[in-house]
């Protein structure tokens, strides 16, 4: 029987460059060969594509394989852009699509999603590069109370986030957002336990099958930003340690974000669970799939290994 011929895309313009080719490294590694031919199709910075190795155009790389895995992260990858590429060429492929996709990187739009789903979201003020710095943090200053999250409004993986602790510290937190994004978002900070819940479609005969909470522990002083997030510096707690109605809280809420965002497949939500409630923060539409990210520790968890997971992906993304 012939294999199911897969291109891993990995790479791309991207802030989150590095951390894709690792994902695309573990994929390349662990996609089970006895039914998977899988390619290497690693997308420069520059956005040039290259299969194998060698340096080749997509439509001729979509007419020898069967399906993708969309192993990027972060702008291009996550945000619609290379889905539309995809869905032009009528490749199958692992993932949300255009629309959700767009709007689940654009913070601001889906915390409005959220809202609208009743789930409890921080609150937040999107500010543009364009407008004059010292209105946007009188803005900023006037509408949220202390300490301010600040981040990027359409990156992923905590990129250009900051913590900006008195009015004085919001210009330099606006510059660090600014260097990646035109837009920025400014929420309140909400102080609690953090956490994450991953959903996975159509297994063990749910259509939506949330995944064990894992409890995120940062180092002493810090917060899980890009950097702890992938040295290994965090302590990550699967399942988590919380009453069990909390923990049936939160993938309750990681379901109800899957579905009114539309995504599919797969996804992994982000939480703080405060005195004042459970917080959703955003939901990652192509989680990490490195050694140290958290989607596949919480599938091992329930019994279902890496290259389970991979196949399930791949099998979903052959159904569409």
């Amino acid at each position: 029987m012939a294999k199911i011929r897969v291109a891993i895309l990995r790479g791309g313009p991207s802030a989150e460059y590095e951390i894709s080719l690792l994902t695309g490294e573990s994929v390349l590694k662990f996609l089970p060969k006895d039914k998977y031919q899988a390619h290497d199709v690693l997308i420069s910075k520059d956005g040039a594509w290259h299969m194998d190795g060698f340096p080749m155009e997509p439509a001729k790389i979509f007419r020898k394989v069967d399906a993708v895995f969309n192993a990027l992260h972060g702008e291009y990858g996550e945000d619609g852009q290379v889905q539309q590429i995809l869905e032009g060429h009528k490749i199958p492929y692992t993932g949300s699509g255009i629309l959700s996709s767009a709007i689940s990187m654009k913070k601001y739009l889906a915390k409005d999603i959220y809202k609208n789903a009743g789930l409890k979201t921080p609150r937040g003020l999107t500010v543009k590069k364009s407008a004059n710095i010292k209105d946007s943090v009188r803005d900023i200053n006037e509408t949220l109370f202390p300490p301010w999250i600040i981040k990027p409004a359409g990156r992923g993986s905590s990129v250009g986030v900051a913590i900006a602790k008195v009015v004085s510290d919001i210009p330099s937190a606006l510059e660090k957002a600014f260097s990646y994004d035109d837009e920025a978002l400014a929420e309140e900070f909400i102080a609690g336990k953090e956490a994450t819940a991953g959903v996975l479609e159509n297994f063990r005969g749910k259509k939506y099958y949330a995944l064990p909470v894992i409890e995120i522990i940062p180092p002493e002083g810090n917060f899980f930003n890009y950097k702890v997030k992938y040295s290994g510096e965090t302590k990550e707690i699967c399942p988590a340690h919380f009453e069990s109605k909390i923990s049936e809280e939160i993938q309750n809420m990681a379901v109800i974000a899957h579905e009114a965002l539309g995504l599919r497949h797969y996804s992994r939500s982000d939480f703080i669970i405060s005195p004042r409630g459970i917080y959703i923060l955003e939901t990652n539409t192509l989680p990490g799939l490195t050694s140290e990210s958290l989607l596949p520790k919480a599938s091992e968890a329930v019994g279902l290994t890496f290259p389970n997971f991979l196949d399930h992906l791949v099998s979903l993304a052959l159904l569409q």
